[in-house]
This record gives structure tokens, sequence and C-alpha cells, in this order.
């Protein structure tokens, strides 16, 4: 027996839309791990074109079964390739309106390139550092994060204190998280972060260079109680940001374990 296919003019049952009966809200669901270009801002080059990762939620009330997936993904092509820190803020608004929601959350994770000029021969290499745009929207409050993971070097000055010669030394990642109310270079955080390390980290380095970052570190030991403290210092005294989440972590060449610091102010 056939069955005759449904008329273009017969409307397909939104499910999402049907009364949930168990009344349990959701705080956050949607989309994770989407892909898709975008554009930000370069302080060298004025843009940078790169690929992130993207996570897209908002609440769900009680009363709704379930959210609309695809219109998440409308948003993100919406923009094509002009997603930048602006249009980022404005996808919040939109996210939440279109999906009729109180609140909507935001993630986007991308390498970002910088090129570095080594210290002594000034060869040139790019260093990539990890950065994600958090933005968040309740009501009418939005709050925009950038969070940059920068890797630098550390030595220990308990090490260089009690040897006859030498110290020992390692790569650390300190992980900057800064709420801000106005514009911020990228390239300003990483800054900020590898002036208060033992030594920078470079892409590529000859001879001299590596001379020079040795005696760099060995000449700036640091605990990881040093670097948490001199970057919160730094931060205290700049003005476009408001709030900040500061931590490091050694990982250590002579122990089997990290060394971790954290210092917050201003989140919740």
């Amino acid at each position: 027996m056939s069955t005759t296919p449904s008329s273009k003019n017969d409307e397909i049952e939104d499910v999402q839309n049907i009364a949930d009966q168990r009344k349990i809200a959701i705080d956050k669901v949607g989309i994770k791990d989407i892909k898709h270009p975008i554009k930000v801002s370069d302080r060298t080059t004025g843009e940078q074109h790169t690929v992130a990762n993207f996570n897209m939620y908002v609440n769900l009330p009680h009363h709704f079964k379930g959210t609309h997936m695809s219109r998440f993904v409308e948003i993100l092509n919406q923009h094509e390739r002009e997603i930048t820190v602006k249009s980022f803020r404005e996808m919040l608004g939109e996210m939440t309106e279109r999906l009729d929601a109180e609140s909507g959350y935001i993630e986007m994770n991308f390498p970002y390139f910088v090129n570095k000029e080594a210290p002594i021969s000034k060869v040139r290499s790019l260093m990539d550092y990890d950065v994600t745009f958090i933005g968040e929207i309740k009501g009418d409050k939005t709050a925009m994060n950038v969070k940059v993971v920068v890797p630098v070097t550390s030595l220990c000055p308990c090490s260089k204190n009690i040897s006859d010669y030498g110290a020992h030394n390692q790569r650390s990642h300190v992980t900057l998280t800064v709420r801000v109310e106005s514009f911020v270079w990228i390239e300003d955080l990483i800054d900020l972060v590898e002036k208060q390390a033992s030594c920078e980290i470079y892409g590529l380095l000859k001879r001299p260079d590596e001379k020079y970052v040795t005696e760099r570190a060995y000449d700036n030991p640091k605990f990881v109680e040093d670097m948490v403290r001199d970057v919160a210092a730094q931060l205290n005294e700049d003005k476009r940001i408001t709030a900040y989440i500061v931590e490091s972590e050694n990982f250590e060449s002579i122990h089997n374990h990290s060394a971790y610091a954290l210092i917050s102010k201003g989140f919740d």
C-alpha cells in the first residue's frame, strides 16, 4: 500500500516549542565546537585573519522542550567572514533575541600570531598565542572578557640561591582573563605578561639569542607567586581593565608536577 507524500502546505510540527512538563529550566543549551573564519584587530598590520572555534549557548525556560539549534548556525553564517570584536558583541544580542532567551553566552577561541624579533640577531619568527573572546548577556547587561595564554620562561629563585652554578628553569603558561570596558590590543596583554616573566619565549633563536635568553632568565628569577603578583600589579594600573584573573602554571623541570598560582579581582 503506497502512501501519499505530504503536500507543501502541510505544517511540520515544531517539537522544540512543545510544553515541557518537568518544570526545570536549563542554564545553558546550544552548540559547541563549530569553526568559522574570523577577522581580528592586529596592532602591527591592522587586521589578522584566522579561524575560531565557537561555543554558543542561551538559557531555556522551564516551559520549552528544546531550543532551535539551527538558529545558532544561521547567526554565525549571516556574518560570513566579517566576524570582528564589534560584530561579536552584536551577535550576543541577536542570538538572545532570535531564540527568545533572557541570557546568552558565546566563546570564540582562536590562535593569534605575533611576528616577534629575536633579541640579538633580530631574526623574525611567528609566535602563536591561544586567545578567547567571551561574551555574556543577561537582560540588559553585557560583559566582554578576553582570555590570553602566554608561554614564558621562569627560573627558580631558590634553585639559583642554593646552587654553586646553574638553576632550574621551565616553560610556564600565564593565563590572563580580563574584563574590558574599552578597546585593548591583544598584543598589549601579551606584552604585559612577557615583561614580568624571567624571560620571553621566541619561535626562532640564533646562538647569540640563546645566550641572551639564558642569562636574562638567570638574572631575573621568579617564583610562580612572583609571576602572578607582578602581573596583577600592572593590571591594577590599567584603567581599561575592570576585572581580571591571572594564573600561572610552571611545568616543573625537576618535579613530576606543576606549580600553580592564581589571583582574581573584580569577578564574582
